[in-house]
This record gives C-alpha cells, sequence and structure tokens, in this order.
C-alpha cells in the first residue's frame, strides 16, 4: 500500500472517533457543573425528594417559639421601662450652713479642721475675750451708778412724802388757829356793835390782826404742802428717770455678755466642716465667713422635663443612683415639685416676647428626699446622681 493510501485512512479515523470526545467532553463538564451545586448548596447531596432545612416542621415551631419569646421579652422590657421617669440632670443639694463671728477681734484658737464631723454647740473658733471683758466690767460699773441712783432718787421720794405730811400737819394747826382768831374777832365786833364801852379799840385792832396773821399762816401751810407735793412729783420723776438708766446699764451689761459669749463660734447644726478660711492671728469682723457645715439632711433636686411631670407625684418611690457610690442604690421618695421652671428664677429671665421665638422644653426643679444615707459613701451637696422614680 502507498503512504497516501494510509495517510487517508489515519484521517478518517480521526473523524469517526471526533463526535465521541465532544460528547465525553460535555458529559464532563455536566459532571463538574452538578458537583460544584453540589458544593455551592452544602457540601452534602440531597437525595431525590428529600425537603430544605429551612422547611422542616420542627424547625418552623422553634424559630417561631423563638421569635415569640423575642417578642415577650420586649413587651415586658417595654412595660417594666415606662414604669419609671429618669434623669441624669440631677444633684445633692443641702442648706449649707456658712458660720460666721458676730463681734470682731483677733482669733487665738480654731479647734476644727477641714472635713471634720461638728455637732450642735461644739466650740470651733475662740477671738480673743479681752476688749469684750473690759466692756462688760466697764457696763457692771455703770449699772451699779444707775442702782444708786435709783437708791436715791427713791430716798428723795421719801423724804418728799415726809415734808408733805409735815406741811399737812402744821396747815391742820394752821387752820385750827385762824379758826379761833375769826371766832375771837367775831366776838370782839359783835360785842363792840352791842356795847361799845365793854370793848376798847386796841382790843379789837390785836383780834382783827391775830385772825390776819393766823389766815397768813394756814395759807403758807398750804403753799407748803403744795411745794411738798410738788417735790414728791419731781422724786418720782427722778425715781423713773433713775429706772430708766437703770434698765439701760442691765441692757448694757447683757449686751456685753453676750458679746463675751460670742467670743466663742458654736456649730450651729450637726454636720461636716468645709471651706475652713480662719486660721488663728486673723482678724476677723462680723459677718465674715470663717468656715461652712454641710448639715447632716441630705437631699436630691433633679431637673425633669417639663414633659415628664405628667405622671410625676409626692410620695412616690425613687431609687437613686450615686455616681460615687455606684455599688449602692439609695431609696427616695419624691417630696414635692417646684411651681415653676428653673430658668424663671434665673438672673436674667428669658424674655421670649420676641419675633424668632423657638419653644426649648424647659426643666422642673424636683426635691426628692433620701430615706437612708450610706454611712461608706461620703455624700455632699454637688455630687451627681441619677434618679429614677416609679410612676407605676
Amino acid at each position: 500500500m502507498s503512504a497516501s493510501s494510509n495517510a487517508e485512512h489515519r484521517a478518517a479515523r480521526e473523524n469517526e472517533s471526533e463526535p465521541g470526545r465532544r460528547e465525553g467532553q460535555s458529559a464532563g463538564d455536566e459532571g463538574r457543573s452538578d458537583g460544584e451545586k453540589g458544593q455551592s448548596s452544602g457540601g452534602k447531596e440531597r437525595g431525590p425528594g428529600k425537603p430544605s432545612l429551612f422547611r422542616r416542621p420542627a424547625v418552623l415551631i422553634g424559630g417561631g417559639i423563638v421569635l415569640l419569646l423575642l417578642i415577650l421579652t420586649g413587651a415586658l422590657w417595654w412595660w417594666h421601662a415606662s414604669g419609671f421617669e429618669n434623669t441624669d440632670d440631677a444633684f445633692i443639694d443641702a442648706r449649707t450652713v456658712r458660720v460666721a463671728p458676730r463681734i470682731s477681734g483677733q482669733v487665738i484658737r480654731v479647734l476644727v479642721t477641714d472635713n471634720q464631723a461638728v455637732h450642735r454647740g461644739d466650740v470651733m473658733v475662740e477671738i480673743d475675750p479681752a476688749d469684750t471683758q473690759l466692756a462688760l466690767d466697764q457696763a457692771t460699773a455703770q449699772q451699779s451708778q444707775a442702782e444708786t441712783a435709783l437708791g436715791q432718787a427713791q430716798a428723795d421720794v421719801e423724804v418728799a412724802e415726809a415734808q408733805r405730811r409735815q406741811a399737812l400737819a402744821t396747815a391742820s394747826g394752821a387752820d385750827a388757829q385762824a379758826l379761833n382768831a375769826q371766832q375771837d374777832l367775831r366776838r370782839y365786833r359783835d360785842l363792840k356793835a352791842s356795847t361799845p364801852q365793854a370793848v376798847a379799840q386796841g382790843q379789837l385792832d390785836q383780834a382783827t390782826a391775830a385772825a390776819r396773821n393766823a389766815s397768813a399762816q394756814r395759807d403758807a401751810a398750804h403753799q407748803q404742802i403744795q411745794g411738798a407735793e410738788a417735790q414728791i412729783t419731781a422724786a418720782r420723776a427722778a425715781v423713773s428717770g433713775a429706772e430708766a438708766r437703770l434698765q439701760t446699764a442691765r441692757a448694757q451689761v447683757r449686751q456685753a455678755e453676750l458679746n463675751l459669749g460670742y467670743t466663742r463660734v458654736l456649730a450651729p447644726v450637726d454636720g461636716h466642716v468645709a471651706r475652713r478660711t480662719v486660721a488663728v492671728g486673723s482678724y476677723v469682723a462680723p459677718g465674715q465667713e470663717l468656715l461652712a457645715i454641710v448639715p447632716l439632711h441630705l437631699w436630691v433636686t433633679a431637673n425633669f422635663k417639663e414633659n415628664q411631670l405628667v405622671r410625676i407625684r409626692p410620695g412616690q418611690s425613687v431609687t437613686v443612683h450615686v455616681d460615687a457610690c455606684p455599688a449602692v442604690d439609695l431609696d427616695a421618695r419624691v417630696d414635692s415639685i417646684q411651681r415653676g421652671a428653673g430658668q424663671a428664677f434665673a438672673l436674667l429671665p428669658a424674655e421670649n416676647a420676641t419675633g424668632n421665638f423657638v419653644k426649648v422644653v424647659q426643666r422642673v426643679p424636683v426635691k426628692i428626699e433620701l430615706e437612708d444615707l450610706p454611712r461608706n459613701c461620703p455624700l455632699g451637696p454637688g455630687m451627681s446622681v441619677e434618679p429614677s422614680v416609679r410612676v407605676r
């Protein structure tokens, strides 16, 4: 056979085997694509007629139960949270007592230090008592003088009354003598008229002079009575003046005693010392602040939004979280609600009568009384707290 015929036979065989190879390649490609689909669906082959995992009844029931539990939990959380009104704009408040002296002087002793606990009546500061003691001695001497003057005035009243009694007695004798002289003069005149020879003219003149003299003495005695009464009035007025001066002297003594007592500055309330500025040797004046005392009575001032006040009422229980004591929540109750927003009591209140007014939700102070105070937590005015008011 020639070479040309052999080549023709090989070409014919290759043409006959080409469709088979092409069919094998396409079958392999389809197998590979089916394998990739199997891997993308989970790596496991699913038999014919087997349902999807998310379509199984157990999975659907379990998912429904979980969804129902989530909805129920959310509803319970919302119901619980809606029963409270919270704010973070709150702080501890107290009426801090600022201690100041009532007299001026030099400080000789300071018996307290910063943050020290004090009780009402404790001596905290002592001022030099030398000047006040001298003023007390002087006031006592003036009181003694006033008492002496009062005694003298009372003695003058007694003397004036004695003189009046003496004048009354003298006037009584003068009245009797004047009456007797007038009777003698009348008898002489009657006798002279009836029997002129029986009474000499000299006797009649003597009787007339005696009657006039007795009348003058009687008038003088009555004048002495009036003078004695005037002396009594003057003596009693002097007594009143002496009593007034004595009262003034006694008031000065009491004032001096008070000033002497004011040399010892006492604690007005129970509490803790804060902001001590006084030191030994300082010269202090009345009204000058020496230190402050934080009293034991503390409360919370919470500034709630005005739309939160709809459900807040006095007497509701409150849980107070203190930033300084995160491990302890304090029990409290709503005491009162201020009649007005906080900005209404500012130094410069807002003026809303303008054309560019923008409504802003205001804050209203609510006073919350603390029912118990922790011993291990140093609470004081200005400390931040977060109250939660149970409104339902």
